[in-house]
């Protein structure tokens, strides 16, 4: 299998629901931001309502550190209005739902399931240059937690900004970060 990590998204055009609208979103719209894209496998079931209200009360936090948020599935833009209209969990969504009925989305991030044309839970760090810092896929059954996404993101950019330290297990912003070399060899 390889690896999704640093390389770049692929080119796409997709439509969205956001805030009451539609509207249609490229890769283009990525550069320059850090961006989420955190695929789920279908509107209308059930962890993943948890999933992206979890995204929700956390969205407001994302934006201040300069990321969208952007979720995915293989349902019509049409689809995602109709859940947002009917879910008072999804109501709080503000950022982008992405619609990939085609499935080309969800199969350059190797999240696509053939047989029933729905997405696993794959969530995916990008930083502005359009490359890939995060690549985690899990399987349906088991929901996603956003607060451990966040910390992961800040530390992601944490190391953007600082290429010569890397952030150890359970890192959050102001812990201590190590820098790799011959001294720290054997010494943790």
């Amino acid at each position: 299998m390889n690896t999704l990590i640093n390389t770049t998204i692929p080119e796409f055009k997709l439509q969205a629901y956001k805030n009451g609208e539609f509207v249609e979103v490229t890769e283009k719209d990525l550069k320059g931001q850090w961006s989420i894209f955190f695929f789920y496998p279908a509107d209308f079931t059930f962890v993943c309502p948890t999933e992206l209200g979890d995204m929700a009360d956390k969205y407001a936090d994302f934006q201040k550190m300069g990321v969208e948020v952007y979720s995915v599935s293989t349902d019509t833009h049409f689809t995602h209005k109709a859940w947002h209209d009917a879910s008072d969990t999804i109501k709080k969504i503000k950022y982008p739902m992405l619609a990939d009925p085609t499935g080309h989305l969800t199969r350059h991030f190797g999240v696509h399931i053939e047989e029933e044309g729905l997405a696993y839970r794959g969530t995916f760090l990008i930083n502005p240059e359009g490359e890939i810092k995060l690549a985690e896929i899990n399987d349906n059954g088991i929901g996603r937690n956003a607060d451990e996404l966040f910390r992961k993101t800040k530390a992601a950019q944490y190391i953007a900004k600082n290429p010569n330290e890397v952030c150890p297990a359970k890192w959050d912003e102001g812990a201590e970060t190590l820098k790799p070399g011959l001294d720290l060899v054997g010494k943790i």
